[in-house]
């Protein structure tokens, strides 16, 4: 079953659940990709930095291009004007294509002129290699500027997203600005999985723990992107959209938020290969 869709600024259709790939390469995310696109999912997440996309581009070979809603993100190391550019061309060499429907700021970078930054995305939309622009781990003051700024429309904010760390203040100035919200680490890099409101719920629903936050996730209408290295996880993190959760069971998954991130963290190595800040 393809999963539904929401539907950005331009007119493109995003699909609500998206094969995430960070932190996996090689056969193991040829085979994830390969069984999600066989699955339906129709959507794929990766960045510069997975350091995946030579592997995902193989998969793509075997499948009609426009079947597939592809984004990839530039690291926050790249983004002044000209090595955005070059990023995205390198992007695009690796993923064996012509266009990316959705290309994110993967981080903020303080050091760099987001202006800047915005105009090289601007560039790459008008030349035809974006589609669409977003940005992702902005929290609602970056994203404000970048809103303010932007020749394009922001489309997509993606944040870590999970019951454990809702962020609600920044759902509701995305909604407020129909900024769509895609949740990275949907499972919280799978740390929500034993919480016991969780485990209930899914003994009560015959689901596993996986299904069930992602559903409680769309169902508040956000866009999820479940990494998993079985392709039977794979398949069953899409069996979403022929049942529901009841009202009390939801609001009992909205009731666990421990305002407790698994990646976004204050403290950043700001001198890593991310951000290769020099002192």
């Amino acid at each position: 079953m393809s999963p539904p869709t929401t539907t950005l600024p331009s007119g493109d259709e995003l699909p609500l659940v998206g094969i995430g790939t960070w932190n996996i390469d090689g056969d193991t995310v040829r085979e994830s990709v390969r069984a999600g696109l066989d699955a339906g999912y129709g959507h794929i997440d990766t960045a510069e930095g997975y350091r995946n996309e030579r592997e995902i581009g193989d998969v793509l070979s075997e499948y009609d291009r426009e079947d597939v809603f592809l984004t990839s993100k530039v690291l926050p190391k790249n983004l002044d004007y000209e090595s955005v550019i070059a990023s995205c061309e390198a992007s695009l060499e690796r993923l064996g294509t012509e266009y990316l429907d959705l290309y994110l700021i993967h981080w903020p970078n303080p050091a760099i002129s987001l202006r800047e930054t915005l105009d090289a995305m601007a560039t790459l939309h008008d030349e035809g290699m974006v589609r669409n622009i977003g940005v992702s781990n902005f929290d609602a003051y970056q994203l404000s500027c970048a809103r303010h700024i932007a020749d394009v429309p922001i489309a997509v904010n993606q944040v870590e997203y999970h019951p454990w760390n809702t962020q609600d203040a920044l759902l509701e100035y995305c909604r407020g600005t129909e900024t769509v919200i895609e949740a990275a680490a949907p499972f919280g890099r799978t740390d929500v999985f034993a919480d016991e409101t969780v485990q209930d719920i899914a003994a009560a629903y015959d689901r596993s723990p996986a299904q069930i936050v992602l559903k409680w996730a769309v169902e508040n209408e956000i866009v999820v992107l479940p990494k998993s290295t079985s392709p039977e996880h794979v398949r069953s993190n899409l069996d979403l959209f022929d049942w529901t959760l009841d009202e009390e069971d939801h609001n009992r998954l909205d009731a666990i938020d421990h305002h407790q991130p698994v990646y976004d963290l204050p403290t950043r190595d700001w001198t890593d290969d991310t951000y290769g800040i020099a002192e």
